[in-house]
């Protein structure tokens, strides 16, 4: 059950870095709104990255939020943002996944 918590953890992850893409394009209250998703969305994230590490290594815990997070953010930047792509860049996030992947796979 902890590695979905962690998993939806790392998804708010990608909701806040998210929120923090929309408020940057923002302008008065719909940019106080989006930074208000921003801090719901990290205080959630936290939360269940705490309750995931009471039986997932923290080391682990930790890599596989991150990751989760960096991976789901690259995307949303790419199909949201419009941000460029190329070859290096979608070679480097398959490796993080795997990389993700690998460590829930050697995890105890």
């Amino acid at each position: 059950m902890n590695w979905v918590l962690l998993t939806i953890a790392g998804l708010f992850e990608v909701a806040f870095a998210f929120c923090l893409g929309k408020a940057r394009e923002a302008t008065g209250y719909e940019m106080l709104i989006w930074y208000a998703g921003f801090i719901v969305s990290l205080t959630i994230s936290m939360l269940l990255l705490i309750k995931a590490t009471q039986t997932i290594p923290i080391g682990t815990a930790y890599a596989v939020w991150t990751g989760i997070g960096a991976v789901g953010t690259v995307l949303v930047g790419i199909l949201v943002f419009k941000e460029p792509t190329s070859f290096s860049r979608l070679f480097f996030l398959t490796t993080l996944i795997a990389s993700i992947i690998g460590l829930k796979m050697v995890s105890h």
